[in-house]
């Protein structure tokens, strides 16, 4: 999603774009994504810092979190970081900054939304947390409140008005919060191609080829396509995700970016009887559920685990167990789960702009778990840099040089 909606971006503004990428369009981390344009999420995912949280993720049972030890022991720079950044008046700093590019996630993707044609994406508008507990829902409500003079819309809903508004519910619960805001997407991935093709409309080329060929000769960058056709430009942009240092380290940037994993699978829709529509996200337990058009999606939580690491499937298990009795979902339609890896930074934000070091060499990556959400506001303000245009919003605090 960021890689093209950059290249969408970049193209429009009359440059010559070419996009190399080992994979086709909306196949790899943009394809197994909750699917939500969340302009709900102002404020994002901080470390948990109260004693009952961090105790309860001791026994690596939670659903919505696990991890690996030995990847934790290899990550731990990385993640004091982030529970330092996650210290209160560090966070409220982040969470201002983080509230300025999401602002822009709704307008950005409807122009791109709009120019491909791809409105009949749209699933059911909003996003619903279900809160099971009295208190978690009555703690939730006073944070919807805060955030409501940042502009995100909401409206709260109590037990009833919960199984109104989605009726597959099998249990009754204490609340929920129907964030009125965001935009669902049927099939995150075709929307990506959808984009894709908009991109080659204005005169773009897609390629297969593996980024690691990429080279400094003279006053030019180089890459080779998998046909070893050789490319030059005198920019190059890394949209890498959770792979994007391991090349920029080559050139000398190699900030301190650490992977929350994620596993989802699809299930058949019921087959009779009310149909899931909404967007639910299962707050105090922390998975979500999504009916998208190969089946209802349930996505996990975070793993902290190594990119490379083999799957595991415990996490997605146990979330299902929970899910079978609060959904009324079917079997199961993929012949095994899918497996990503969000690219995370210490300090929440995403890193976009110029490269520190390696001249004509920018990078948007690092986007938590919003690559999705902040593709094409992201491809905008880059674009807007790379052309010496003024920008929709302060850059310095996501500049690539910004201390960690």
């Amino acid at each position: 999603m960021v890689g093209i909606s950059t290249a969408i971006h970049l193209q429009r503004r009359g440059k010559s774009v070419v996009v190399i990428d080992r994979k086709a369009p909306g196949e790899e981390t943009s394809f197994g994504n909750a699917g939500v344009i969340q302009r709900e999420a102002v404020r994002p995912y901080a470390f948990p810092r109260d004693w009952p949280t961090l105790f309860s993720a001791i026994g690596n049972q939670r659903l919505d979190i696990r991890y690996r030890p030995l990847s934790v022991l290899q990550s731990m720079g990385p993640l004091l970081q982030y529970y330092r950044h996650s210290a209160p008046a560090r966070y409220q700093k982040i969470a201002r900054e983080y509230a300025s590019i999401i602002a822009l996630s709704l307008d950005s993707h409807g122009d791109l939304i709009e120019a491909a044609g791809a409105g009949g994406l749209l699933g059911e508008q909003g996003l619903v947390f279900l809160y099971r507990t009295a208190q978690a829902r009555d703690e939730a409500f006073a944070t919807a409140e805060a955030v409501r003079a940042e502009g995100v819309s909401h409206r709260k809903l109590t037990g009833k008005e919960l199984a109104q508004l989605e009726p597959t519910l099998t249990d009754s619960h204490a609340g929920g919060i129907h964030w009125t805001d965001p935009w669902t997407i049927r099939s995150p991935g075709d929307l990506v191609k959808a984009y894709a093709a908009l991109f080659e409309q204005l005169g773009g080329r897609i390629l297969r080829g593996d980024a690691a060929t990429l080279s400094r000769q003279g006053q030019h960058w180089h890459i080779r396509d998998e046909q070893l056709d050789d490319h030059l430009a005198t920019d190059v942009v890394v949209c890498l995700g959770p792979w994007s240092t391991r090349l920029t380290s080559r050139f000398g940037y190699a900030p301190p970016l650490f992977v929350k994993r994620g596993y989802h699978m699809h299930y058949r829709y019921r087959e009779s009887g009310p149909q899931q529509t909404h967007w639910v996200l299962d707050a105090e337990r922390g998975y979500l559920m999504a009916p998208m058009k190969q089946g209802i999606r349930l996505t996990t939580g975070a793993e902290l685990a190594l990119l490379d690491e083999p799957a595991s499937y415990a996490q997605l298990e146990a979330a299902e167990a929970v899910a079978r009795q609060t959904f009324a979902i079917g079997e199961r339609v993929d012949p095994q789960p899918w497996k990503g890896a969000r690219p995370c930074m210490p300090d929440m934000k995403p890193v976009i702009g110029a490269v520190p070091g390696a001249e004509g060499m920018w990078c948007a990556f690092g986007h938590g778990h919003q690559g999705f959400t902040l593709g094409p506001a992201t491809g905008m303000l880059l674009a807007a840099m790379m052309s010496g245009e003024p920008t929709a919003i302060d850059m310095n605090p996501f500049a690539p040089a910004r201390s960690f």
